[in-house]
């Protein structure tokens, strides 16, 4: 059995994502290797893209061929690569889905649910919707049921409808569209799930080579899934088992390479640093220190030292200024603060501002 030690994964972790050293790479290969990137906040998905291409900018991102923004683990945003999107539609759909968390005068029976899915596609077949124009070829398609304000959201309510959106994605007939203006739109990607074994295995694989070696609990969590679902798709993945500081986890066949390990310190944006803890590692090894009782219980902006972490930081941005503060957990060597010096360059260069970095406490609270 190999063994690695947390220095290897961490290292393991910092070369795939293209963190120790930027990937000469497109996008669409930086979101493969991260096995999809968190897109809640598009701005931070493509600051959290460039940073890891050589000289690349948020243009760039915006620019690239061959994503797809759609609902992915745990029926959150996410960009995928559009040519894999049969496997990830597969992969999610064969997810078992826990007990609704509607009230039963919100949710839609089966049947309902299959009609407003069908409904859904047609809507969106060759057209990018508003919200609100959506809902208003539901209501003509499926009928007023479908589009009543039932859902609680944000202190108001959504049309029924809306509580499948995630499943509608999975099914593959509806992704995000175009912005129309600051409006989302979503449209139909025209995309069917691959078969679910195929599709877990990909995913998975995926998976374990961007965030393992890892468990069938933290791949259940990852993917929102039952946990003893998660240990039968690791049984016929053809995985082997490694051990990694005194416990067991599964790799890639043959996967055991480490790269030399290099001082790395780098700003992980919004929802980045959100995907780097639920790659699942232990918190105790990713979060030692204070970072477990300051960092860990919000969704902050990630401070990562030689890949684990060690603060966090925020940004403003006025006009063609950013201030960036940093708040560090750790005493920073010289040449770690020079290195942050550069990150702090190399995130005003993805978004077109001119930075000012300052080490004091971060006062904002985590963003939701």
């Amino acid at each position: 059995m190999h063994r690695f030690t947390w220095t290897d994964v961490c290292a393991r972790r910092l070369a795939r994502h293209g963190l120790s050293t930027p990937l000469t790479a497109q996008p669409v290969d930086v979101v493969s290797a991260m096995a999809g990137t968190h897109a809640q906040v598009m701005s931070a998905a493509e600051l959290g893209i460039a940073l890891r291409i050589d000289g690349a900018t948020r243009a760039d991102v915006q620019n690239a061929p061959g994503l797809v923004k759609t609902f992915g683990p745990r029926g959150t945003v996410h960009l995928l690569p559009s040519a894999d999107l049969p496997l990830w539609l597969g992969a999610l759909s064969a997810v078992p889905s826990g007990p609704s968390a509607f009230d039963e005068g919100v949710r839609l029976t089966p049947d309902q649910t299959e009609e407003v899915i069908a409904a859904i596609g047609e809507a969106l077949r060759d057209k990018e919707l508003t919200v609100d124009e959506l809902t208003d070829a539901l209501a003509s398609l499926a009928g007023p049921w479908a589009v009543e304000k039932v859902m609680p959201a944000f202190q108001d309510y959504w049309p029924r409808w809306r509580t499948v959106t995630h499943l509608a994605a999975a099914r593959g007939v509806l992704c995000f569209g175009t912005n129309k203006g600051r409006k989302i739109t979503y449209t139909n990607p025209g995309a069917e799930p691959a078969p679910a074994a195929r599709s877990l295995r990909h995913v998975l694989h995926s998976y374990i080579g961007a965030y393992g070696p890892s468990t069938p609990q933290r791949f259940a969590h990852w993917l929102n899934g039952p946990v003893k679902w998660a240990v039968e798709v690791f049984a016929s993945a053809g995985l082997e088992q490694v051990e990694v500081e005194g416990e067991f986890a599964w790799n890639l066949p043959g996967d055991t390479a480490v790269p030399e390990t290099v001082d790395c310190v780098r700003l992980l944006p919004y929802f980045d640093g959100y995907a780097y803890r639920v790659g699942n590692q232990p918190p105790s090894l990713l979060y030692p220190g204070k970072a477990r009782q300051r960092v860990l219980p919000q969704n902050f902006q990630y401070l990562i030292v030689n890949g684990t972490v060690a603060g966090l930081w925020h940004q403003r941005k006025s006009g063609r200024r950013v201030d960036i503060t940093v708040e560090a957990l750790v005493k920073l060597t010289k040449r770690q603060r020079a290195e942050l010096d550069e990150q702090a360059q190399r995130v005003g260069e993805i978004i077109g501002a001119t930075p000012t970095l300052t080490l004091g406490t971060v006062t904002v609270g985590g963003h939701a």
